[in-house]
């Protein structure tokens, strides 16, 4: 207690000549009679007070006095002093003083501190308290100060709240009853009536809890609410603070059992629904509708499209992200399915019309497939499911192989005009570099179809500094990875061995393995080339790799994820998913090989695929089996041996129609037809000459020296009014231009901001991606809801900014901004 007063003390004399000490309870007499402080002379005042100032003002006017009074101080009338008691500092003993003094506050606070006794008593408390106060603090910023301190958070009622939020649902109340304890639970209901108009007649946090999300809900449907907008503003930081949403989401999932609304929401329609995401249930039923609506074809894909642009600002978006992807994609699979011209004149025009548009039918198909399976939750898109597998199967698939097997059947060797076949790879793409001696890097990806090459490109070229150019070509038959393997090395000849193995000989060596196939390269550019496994080549050393790509003119590199995973029945129907992984490894792949200089690429496939993820109807299998002399390999698509018997269901081919030398022949089940097999899986096949099968990618990379990659440019279409005269304001950003892959999307933060740059509205992130060329599709409204502290700046510049984030750290910088002048009236307040 000595110490607390000696530095109490020490600091009103810093600015003070006479201090006044009344002891009224006679508590501190000795502490006064012990206490020394340099350049200061102690008298006590027992009625001597005529003479003791006459000695202050007229015998020692500069010297220092502490004068002590034991006992109450006198009537006003009664005290000679009182003239210099008010000119002069007053030193308290009281509690209430002594932490007054303490936290550099002034006397006029005691009934507070008194009020609250309970939370000075902690030191620990008194010192958090000291931090955050400053000396202008009034009694309400004093008490909003101390509800920070019992619930740890900054000294704001949003901050307060949000931790007392999360207490609630971490199933606490530490910090709640410590508020009560303290007599602080009247002041934090009444400012929650100040600042969300919450009453109560049994006010609680659960209570304003659950009314603040009912609030919400109740607004966000444009219903009548008990909370204000302000409440909204503060729902919806809250909702999208990464710090609570944990919290958020707990009570979240907790209050619509409370507040009944699934059964609300059964009775409304998805549409008003688009931008609310305060229940996981919204996006529930929004799925469910959008499943039932595009099963019926009610809605149209661009109408999908928008409404799930919008969807993926939502809170729940990366949990039903794959839903919403996969209802996107099946949109815009039965749209261009019902605009598609399946026609075909030849074998040219149809290989032209499947690489020039009907691709994107089994890319969208894949890309469904694959967004169901990652979603977990398959059940919710049941019937959406059914209705792409029969109309993929039947209105697709079978509709144009069948058309296209009637030219396979009428060709008498395996080619088509105009269309590069497989086993010139080397002639036709590979060695116009070689004679410009210009090394080349060839990426063979065992099972890569067009679609997916298709995609590959896309994605390339988003990469800065990257372009490539695709094509396609004509894979061999059977198209099977030994085959295709063989013909894409340096050949004369290509020849199926006469056995089970299924292995193909170029010129004679044997083609299976890496070891062969550097030497069939080695065999034409003699200790200038090299066959290598794509995982051997992750696996060198970045000098390692250089050294290789330095030495060898051409390097193929063998790359395995899509047949090694859909080749095996007990993993086929993860082939999707494989696909996925494969553009991972390929864009690794490239960037490895351009990082040891290497400029010249080409990334292609030994054959393509058919898979259909529903299981294999007994229609999809030949009704005829292959017959013959001499059987030397069956397969799900092909069967090769001697003296094969002609049958009605398979197309049958000599080793010349085909391109190869030797005496095997070779049969394919027409169309899609499979051929029985036990052992193996009938999903995913290849080996046929359905387009999807044998139509495969050649895709050209190259790397260029300057940066190609921009993000898109976003402008605020401001109008001719730039005043804001009510509580909302309604703001439509305009996406410059398209996104292509040179042209990326731009993710930004937006807000409304005072001139001292606080945010006096909700704040919106919004990714700008739009892919349409017309304009109109590019406007992007958005409605601000502006907060009570906008009230301050009435008749002041606010300003809305567009904020991105600076690089990959999570600091934001201004992109653009535009200056509004708030003028609103008293009644506006109301127009929420």
């Amino acid at each position: 207690m000595n110490d607390r007063i000696v530095q109490t003390l020490a600091k009103l004399f810093v600015k003070n000549r006479i201090v006044f000490w009344c002891d009224a309870k006679h508590e501190l007499y000795h502490e006064f009679e012990a206490l020394s402080l340099p350049g200061v002379k102690k008298l006590e005042l027992n009625n001597n007070e005529y003479g003791i100032k006459y000695r202050l003002l007229r015998e020692e006017p500069e010297q220092k006095f502490l004068l002590y009074r034991k006992g109450p101080q006198p009537d006003d009338l009664e005290n000679w002093l009182l003239d210099m008691q008010l000119a002069h500092k007053e030193f308290q003993t009281d509690q209430e003083a002594i932490w007054l003094s303490e936290l550099g506050l002034g006397l006029e606070l005691a009934d507070i501190v008194k009020s609250h006794e309970g939370f000075y008593r902690v030191a620990k408390r008194r010192k958090a308290l000291k931090k955050i106060l400053k000396p202008d603090d009034n009694g309400t910023l004093l008490r909003l100060k101390m509800l920070a301190v019992c619930a740890g958070s900054e000294p704001r009622m949003d901050a307060v709240m949000e931790s007392l939020l999360r207490e609630l649902a971490d199933g606490q109340d530490e910090k709640i009853r410590l508020i009560s304890r303290f007599n602080l639970d009247g002041f934090l209901w009444k400012q929650l009536d100040e600042y969300f108009a919450y009453e109560s007649d049994e006010p609680g946090i659960e209570d304003f809890a659950i009314e603040l999300f009912k609030s919400c809900y109740a607004i966000g449907m444009g219903d009548k609410a008990r909370l204000n907008g302000e409440a909204l503003v503060f729902f919806r930081r809250w909702k999208d603070s990464r710090q609570h949403v944990g919290a958020f989401e707990k009570l979240s999932d907790e209050y619509a059992k409370a507040l009944n609304i699934e059964l609300d929401l059964s009775r409304r329609d998805f549409r008003g629904l688009i931008e609310l995401d305060y229940f996981q249930l919204i996006d529930r039923k929004i799925v469910g509708d959008l499943v039932h609506a595009v099963v019926s074809r009610t809605v149209s894909s661009d109408d999908v499209e928008m409404w799930l642009r919008k969807r993926r600002e939502g809170h729940w978006y990366s949990e039903y992200r794959h839903l919403y992807q996969a209802i996107d994609c099946a949109a815009r699979f039965i749209h261009s399915l019902e605009n598609a011209d399946f026609s075909m004149d030849n074998m040219v025009d149809a290989v032209k019309r499947y690489s020039g548009s009907w691709y994107k039918l089994d890319q969208l198909y894949r890309k469904y497939t694959y967004n169901v399976a990652m979603s977990g939750e398959a059940s919710l898109m049941d019937k959406l499911t059914d209705r792409i597998e029969n109309l993929y199967s039947n209105s697709y698939l079978l509709r144009i192989n069948d058309r296209f097997q009637s030219f396979v059947d009428g060709v008498r060797e395996w080619k088509v005009q105009s269309i590069p076949l497989q086993k010139d790879f080397f002639r036709d793409w590979v060695r116009p570099f070689l004679l410009r001696k210009n090394k080349v890097c060839v990426i063979i990806s065992d099972a890569m179809r067009y679609e997916v090459g298709e995609e590959l490109l896309r994605l390339i070229r988003k990469e800065d500094r990257y372009d490539a150019k695709i094509e396609p070509a004509l894979c061999m038959l059977p198209s099977y990875t030994q085959m295709g393997m063989a013909a894409l090395l340096p050949n004369s000849e290509l020849e199926l061995v006469e056995n089970k193995t299924g292995t193909v000989k170029v010129d004679g060596q044997v083609s299976q393995g890496t070891a062969n196939r550097t030497k069939i390269l080695d065999r034409k550019l003699p200790g200038r080339a090299m066959a290598l496994k794509a995982d051997d080549l992750m696996a060198m050393k970045n000098d390692d790799c250089r050294v290789c790509v330095r030495d060898h003119d051409v390097i193929y590199v063998y790359h395995n994820r899509i047949d090694a995973i859909g080749d095996k029945m007990e993993s086929e129907e993860q082939v999707f998913e494989a696909v996925e992984d494969a553009f991972r490894d390929l864009i690794q792949l490239i960037k490895k090989l351009t990082g040891a200089n290497a400029n010249n690429l080409f990334v292609t496939s030994d054959h393509g695929f058919i898979y259909q993820n529903r299981a294999i109807d007994e229609s999809d299998f030949s009704g005829t089996e292959a017959k013959g002399k001499e059987i030397f390999l069956r397969d799900r698509r092909f069967v090769f041996g001697r003296g094969l018997t002609e049958a009605r269901g398979l197309r049958k081919f000599t080793s010349a129609q085909l391109g190869l030398v030797g005496e095997v022949e070779v049969q394919i089940p027409k169309s899609i037809n499979r051929l029985r097999l036990k052992g193996s899986g009938s999903r995913f096949v290849h080996g046929g000459a359905s387009l999807q099968e044998v139509v495969i990618p050649v895709l050209k990379i190259n790397k260029k020296r300057r940066s190609d990659v921009t993000s898109v440019e976003v402008n605020i279409l401001s109008g001719a009014n730039s005043v804001i005269t009510s509580g909302q304001l309604g703001v439509t950003l305009y996406q410059a231009a398209a996104v292509t892959d040179k042209v990326q999307p731009r993710t930004l933060r937006v807000g409304i901001y005072t001139e001292t740059g606080e945010l006096i509205s909700d704040s919106h992130e919004i990714t700008f991606d739009l892919t349409s060329n017309n304009p109109r599709d590019r406007e992007h409204q958005v409605r601000f809801v502006l907060t009570s502290k906008s009230d301050e700046a009435n008749y002041q510049e606010v300003v809305l900014k567009l904020e991105e984030k600076h690089g990959g750290t999570s600091h934001y910088k201004e992109y653009k901004s535009h200056r509004y002048l708030m003028r609103r009236s008293f009644t506006s307040d109301f127009d929420f």
